[in-house]
């Protein structure tokens, strides 16, 4: 069995863990990112991978920096190949160098479209354009999503939600992660430079991202942004009192953007037709 490393923070890290120790394939050690301190109160919570480590009893660690972060050479630690899927942070070339066959990125596009940080939300805001994406297989070299792809799959995108899409290409990178790491190792499979005249790039999501205007020539730009944008950082509107209205479920119906459910700012969630009635009243 290989003898690999794992880079990895978020839900879609912990997705590909998952698949990968259906198919057998653990590694036996896990670097994640620090505790952060989170929600209103700051409190100190692990990233998902971390969890998923001490769930499954995998060796892990948080380095705060990476430049002091140092893996000792000796037969337990001399590995074969490392796996990155969405770490967020850029690891340096001294570590990159460190195991036999490299650094493997499993990145949630098809390269060298999407590069960055915002690969799901970006193919779900152009699925009218573009209505399939994929996940790419690559080997990390020293700039961003930049070096050559092993293999690549693809999938349609629909009215898929980024929850749904990003459980969807964690399993299917997983599953190539799986099928290419053995062949990798054993020379079968040679790495295909990218065409970077193609690249394409994502940016980072704030929260005034979310913000839309409800008008019927928008129904299908608001429904992308509420499928790209649930859960984080949600799509919201200001009512007449300049108060934020968040919408939590909606739909497109005839082409039309249907809001079912929302959350008016400082109070709970209701269904749209009584926000309307309350609205009606000056609520």
């Amino acid at each position: 069995m290989l003898n690999f490393a794992f880079f990895g923070t978020d839900e879609f890290a912990v997705g590909v863990l998952e698949q990968l120790k259906n198919k057998n394939f653990l590694p036996s050690l896990i670097i994640t990112t620090p505790d952060k301190p989170k929600g209103r109160k700051l409190v100190l919570t692990p990233p998902p991978v971390k969890i998923w480590a001490e769930n499954n009893k995998i060796k892990y660690l948080q380095p705060e920096k990476l430049k002091e972060f140092k893996l000792e050479n000796n037969s337990e630690n001399s590995f074969e190949i490392f796996v990155v899927a969405s770490y967020g942070k850029i690891i340096p070339k001294n570590i990159l160098d460190l195991p036999t066959f490299g650094t493997l990125n499993l990145h949630p596009s098809l390269l060298p479209k999407y590069r960055g940080p915002t690969p799901i939300q970006t193919a779900i805001l152009n699925s009218d354009k573009e209505p399939e994406t994929g996940i790419s297989v690559m080997l990390v070299d020293e700039e961003v999503d930049h070096g050559p792809v092993l293999v690549a799959a693809s999938c349609e995108l629909g009215a898929m939600s980024f929850l749904k899409l990003r459980e969807k290409l964690a399993k299917l990178g997983a599953d190539l992660l799986a099928e290419v790491m053995p062949k990798w190792t054993a020379g079968e499979i040679e790495a295909q430079a990218q065409d970077h005249a193609q690249a394409t790039f994502t940016k980072k999501i704030n929260k005034s991202a979310g913000e839309i205007i409800l008008d019927e020539k928008n129904s299908e730009i608001n429904y992308r942004k509420f499928l790209a944008y649930t859960p984080w950082p949600g799509i919201y509107f200001f009512d007449q009192q300049n108060k934020r209205v968040k919408i939590t479920a909606a739909s497109l119906e005839n082409n039309v953007f249907v809001i079912k459910k929302v959350v008016p700012e400082g109070r709970p969630e209701m269904r749209w037709e009584d926000w309307e009635r309350g609205l009606a009243r000056n609520y």
